[in-house]
């Protein structure tokens, strides 16, 4: 599934890199989403292998959360970057070249089957994925909805209700089934709450701040688009600084404290943002705040993915990477479009960017106190 994944997601850049137009480009998109949602699940189901020893293994992970936000970022960037000097299509040089080196490195890094893996592998769960998707998707387009309309508008509510009575149906479809897609079981470890949510908040912060301060330079402020990608330079280094000490702190403080220490740092952070104003400036603000911000999402990427992992068996590590992923992409669509649904409560753009990063702080500040309350009653629990 790794390869497969590997060579779908490569093969559909390259063709979007040729698309001849935007229905083809869109097509394309689709994907490489398709692509890379069955790398991600397999990708993770083989580091047990690769690092059998538990040590090793959280210290794998640690550095796995934090080169996952890395990507997005990294792509971010390089994108205003192409788009500037050369061409948009050069933008999907990056996936087509990783694709690419994956596809090479695949036949002699990865384990090989083991014995009797094949008769143990679970069925599938189509109605559950139906209902998942259906659910999330439809619940996400109501909240896009509510930024150009009230709330009480039936683009709104409408989508909304139907995506949440379709995830209900979720659960208690997976409660029924054979094979669910998602045992309930397997998210009521607080340890793996704790994880999760942190990924989701941290990877709805990174498109918040990213998706923000695009549309606040170059529109508000006059910014080119290689202006605005520079100036996300330092939030690159920070991040990839951050990374690099990550698995350390980790292994040095644990886990848990990781987390909650990149909860805050990054709380502060946008906190600070929520004083935006129409002139602030750059080098004194944003520039300060990106740093802190990218400094709290690498903490709790490394320490979220440690915790994530934490006590899953090895047959379910497939399981562990696809609730892993979903949650990094929940974060992107129903985290983001939650906020900007709060920007949205205000007619003046910039103020409503401020409320966003306002809320964006206050729900930062809660993980911190529920993951202080959770966390070290999923250690006792693992630990016993």
């Amino acid at each position: 599934m790794l390869v497969l994944g590997l060579a779908l997601f490569g093969a559909a850049s390259l063709a979007a890199a040729l698309a001849p137009g935007y229905g083809m480009l869109i097509a394309m998109r689709f994907l490489e989403g398709v692509g890379g949602a069955i790398v991600a699940p397999a990708a993770l189901g083989q580091m047990r292998g690769l690092f059998p020893d538990m040590a090793a293994f959280a210290r794998a992970m640690a550095i796995w959360g934090g080169v996952s936000v890395m990507g997005a970022v990294l792509g971010f960037i390089s994108s205003g970057m192409a788009a500037s000097f050369v061409s948009w299509r050069w933008m999907f040089a990056a996936p087509i070249t990783v694709s690419a080196l994956g596809l090479a490195a695949s036949a002699g890094l990865l384990p090989s089957a083991r014995p009797g893996e094949a008769a143990s592998r679970p069925g599938l769960d189509p109605l559950g994925a139906i209902l998942a998707t259906g659910g999330i998707m439809l619940a996400s387009f109501g909240l896009i909805a509510s930024h150009d309309t009230t709330w009480g508008s039936p683009v709104v509510v409408g989508p909304i209700a139907a995506g949440t009575a379709l995830l209900v149906m979720f659960i208690i479809a997976e409660r029924r089934a054979a094979d669910p897609l998602l045992p309930p079981a397997f998210l009521l470890d607080p340890r793996r709450i704790v994880g999760v949510s942190g990924m989701l908040l941290a990877a709805a912060a990174s498109l918040l701040i990213e998706f923000v301060l695009l549309t606040y330079l170059q529109r508000m402020r006059g910014w080119t688009p290689f202006e605005t990608a520079a100036s996300f330079l330092p939030f690159a280094l920070a991040l990839l600084g951050s990374n690099l000490l990550a698995a350390r702190i980790v292994g040095r403080f644990g886990e848990e404290a990781t987390t909650v220490a990149g909860l805050l740092v990054a709380g502060a952070a946008l906190a600070w943002l929520a004083d935006i104003g129409p002139k602030t400036a750059y080098l004194t603000v944003l520039l300060p705040a990106q740093v802190l911000l990218a400094i709290g999402i690498a903490l709790v990427f490394s320490g979220a993915a440690v915790l994530a992992t934490a006590n899953v068996a090895h047959h379910q590590m497939g399981l562990a990477g696809g609730v892993m992923n979903t949650a990094m992409e929940l974060g992107p669509t129903v985290g983001f479009a939650l906020f900007m649904a709060v920007a949205a409560t205000r007619a003046d753009v910039v103020e409503g960017y401020a409320r966003a990063f306002g809320t964006a702080a206050a729900l930062f500040g809660m993980a911190v106190v529920a993951a202080l309350l959770v966390a070290p009653r999923g250690r006792r629990r693992g630990a016993a």
